[in-house]
């Protein structure tokens, strides 16, 4: 395919994918990313059918990541945050922590040198953060403390 087309048919054929991967998992009681996820592969080089353009599609993730990025500067609130703070601080110092010190304990099994293992077992928990933490706001509207309690509750009901 030319340049222009293959950009269109990337959008296109991702965002359809994504659409219905998205749909088929939220009518399964899926989360949609699980969909997403789903979809991702399935346009991928390692599928048959359609290959997106890997360098197109890496430069049009970026963009997304972006305005995903904006999206949650823009719903930013820092009374919601202060509101938060009894939960939040001790629930993130805990995940960093531990997360921390596994990622330091696979390092040290692979035979990596400690400051090495700290610097991966350090980054570790950052897409943890965002993919825990985002649930909680959009299950309740407005009430992130409510949502967090009743995550949080539900959670050790449960297990």
């Amino acid at each position: 395919m030319h340049g222009d087309t293959q950009l269109i048919a990337t959008i296109a054929i991702s965002l359809a994918a994504a659409f219905a991967g998205g749909l088929v998992a939220a009518r399964l009681g899926l989360p949609t990313i699980v969909g997403y996820l789903l979809a991702g592969v399935a346009v991928g080089p390692f599928t048959p059918g359609f290959d997106a353009d890997a360098e197109l599609a890496t430069q049009l993730a970026e963009i997304g990541v972006i305005l995903l990025m904006f999206g949650v500067g823009m719903h930013f609130s820092v009374d919601d945050l202060l509101s938060v703070r009894g939960i939040a601080v001790p629930g993130a110092l805990g995940q960093i922590t531990v997360a921390t010190l596994l990622g330091m304990g696979v390092a040290w099994v692979w035979g990596w040198p400690p400051g090495e293992g700290f610097v991966f077992g350090s980054r570790s928990p950052s897409p943890a953060r965002s993919c825990c933490c985002g649930p909680w706001r959009s299950a309740e509207g407005s009430r992130p403390r409510k949502a967090a309690s009743r995550s949080a509750g539900s959670w050790s009901r449960t297990s």
